[in-house]
């Protein structure tokens, strides 16, 4: 069994990892963590998760160290243990999303070190998307317009999303051009559309799970690109099928496209 450690496990994905581990009786939980103060810390694992009495409580820090610890928390929690498992020589897989630039910057340090797999989405289906994305812009070429919309639940934090970004640079990286000078958030005023920009629309709406579109125009067509996530137990059987492939893998930041083998 792989032994993993939840850090955010009082949050919606932790909750869900938690729950469907102890489902697939593959993995042994040996640590779950909340961030101090968390109503959460002392909670038996599993009752947290609906899964029943598991024997393990969600404490502030991990003492029993695993072969590799999943981290959908928030970017300070994120940040409180990458040091640590890089010290500790752990592998991580990380779906923590609204991450600045220099706190990507030190994953890929870090990476130097220890195999991470990183993703703004762990979806079989979304990141299958990403490639279909990056081969529509390289087909299609610079005469379209690229329009990305995506939709989640109102507690959401970030916007846009770590998935809307993937599909931005995947676009961008098919059609050379520099994400940041090329991706504007959102629209407004009475300017017109600039050549070559791509446009990022976020909608927080209820308990929405996830859907993102990417539209492709030009003068005589569109061509949409699409997923919706249904339940959040989709992300969650990705990021527990990276965690199995990581474990024994060289220094390096990793994909979910390099766990999929896409």
């Amino acid at each position: 069994m792989t032994k993993i450690a939840i850090i955010g496990a009082g949050g919606r994905m932790g909750k869900r990892i938690a729950a469907l581990a102890i489902e697939s009786e593959q993995y042994d939980i040996v640590a779950a963590t909340e961030y101090a103060g968390s109503p959460d810390i002392g909670a038996d694992v599993g009752e947290l998760a609906g899964a029943g009495t598991y024997g393990l409580k969600v404490t502030e820090n991990i003492d029993d160290w695993p072969d590799v610890a999943i981290d959908f928390s928030l970017p300070e929690g994120t940040m409180k243990y990458l040091p640590i498992c890089r010290q500790k020589g752990v592998p991580m897989v990380i779906g923590t999303t609204g991450l600045t630039d220099s706190q990507l910057a030190e994953f890929a340090d870090t990476a130097g070190e220890i195999p991470i797999v990183f993703a703004g989405n762990y979806s079989m289906g979304i990141n299958l998307l990403v490639k279909l994305v990056a081969q529509a812009a390289k087909t299609l070429g610079q005469d379209y317009d690229i329009e990305i919309a995506e939709t989640h639940h109102r507690f959401k934090k970030d916007a846009p999303s770590g998935t809307a970004i993937m599909l931005a640079k995947s676009a961008c990286d098919a059609l050379g051009r520099d994400y940041g000078e090329t991706v504007i958030c959102g629209r407004g005023g009475h300017q017109p559309r600039q050549p070559g920009e791509i446009g990022m629309h976020a909608l927080r709406v209820g308990d929405t799970v996830g859907e993102h579109a990417v539209h492709f125009g030009n003068l005589g067509e569109t061509i949409t690109l699409s997923h919706s996530a249904h339940t959040r137990d989709t992300f969650v059987r990705g990021a527990l099928r990276a965690a199995q492939w990581v474990v024994g893998k060289k220094p390096n930041l990793y994909s979910m496209q390099d766990v999929l083998g896409l």
